[in-house]
């Protein structure tokens, strides 16, 4: 088995905690920016600062989706405590508000500052995933995200007396599958990021892959089952991924139509006329 016995805390300094969560979900939002801005001023020469500024303002915007869906999903839990709502640093996110939140706010910001959108969620979608992977690597060192009890030969036991996790029970190290997947998810999207053939469909292809991970990795959580045998996070991938189909038939069926009518358009080459001929006299 495999023994984590790290301090979910860094260090603390006066009112101030460092934990390992919040460290990697800084250099997650930072590397989440990085790379589709990379992305985005290579091929269209977009100024960084523009993106940077939409990006950030997405973020803000993923936060609040974020928690307005773990609200909407606990409303019991809250119920009376209207204040409760904001005390953010209590935890209570949902990753799915997030990247709700996050499309929304960066899709309107991006139409207003002249980015193409469909570009803008495809170098996006990227960036998500790769977010997304290392920031469930904080997970991972504070045990959070309970995995189903499992005593096989690559099952974890978490040992420090602050850890999250459930100390000294063999789990499955869900949050480290799912950070397997979404490297994996990440390297997918970055090769097909300038391959597909209508803008926008590369955003979808992550919706959809990150939709069946969370659906597959559902099955090895201690997640409170909804309906039909499956969690929150389950039943909204689910329900995502006949979206995430429909909208990828509808771009590609769209491309298939633009290519023959962009090349009816394109207009012929008068051939030269031959030297000598009477077109030069």
């Amino acid at each position: 088995m495999i023994h984590i016995d790290i301090d979910p805390n860094i260090a603390k300094i006066g009112p101030f905690l460092l934990a390992w969560h919040g460290l990697f979900s800084v250099v997650g939002i930072y590397l989440g920016l990085w790379v589709p801005c990379r992305l985005l001023v290579k091929d269209r020469g977009t100024d960084s600062d523009t993106f940077y500024t939409v990006g950030m303002w997405a973020v803000a915007g993923g936060i609040v989706g974020a928690r307005l869906l773990y609200v909407l999903e606990h409303l019991s839990a809250f119920a009376g405590r209207p204040l409760a709502i904001l005390a953010i640093n209590e935890g209570g996110i949902s990753v799915f508000g997030a990247f709700i939140g996050g499309a929304i706010v960066g899709s309107l910001l991006a139409v207003r500052r002249g980015i193409p959108l469909g570009k803008f969620a495809d170098a996006a979608g990227v960036g998500m995933a790769l977010g997304q992977a290392v920031g469930r690597i904080g997970d991972i060192i504070n045990g959070e995200h309970h995995g189903k009890h499992w005593d096989g030969p690559l099952a974890v036991v978490y040992t420090n007396p602050n850890t999250l996790g459930e100390r000294g029970v063999p789990v499955h190290l869900a949050v480290g599958y799912e950070l397997v997947l979404d490297l994996a998810l990440f390297a997918l999207l970055l090769w097909l990021y300038r391959r597909l053939p209508r803008p926008g469909m590369n955003f979808w292809v992550f919706f959809l892959g990150y939709s069946l991970i969370r659906v597959v990795i559902g099955f090895f959580r201690q997640d409170t089952v909804v309906a039909w045998g499956l969690g929150q996070a389950q039943l909204i991938g689910v329900l995502s991924i006949p979206v995430a189909l429909a909208m990828l038939a509808l771009l590609w069926r769209d491309a298939g139509r633009r290519k023959p009518a962009a090349q009816a358009e394109a207009p012929r080459v008068a051939a030269s006329p031959p030297a000598g001929s009477s077109a030069e006299r």
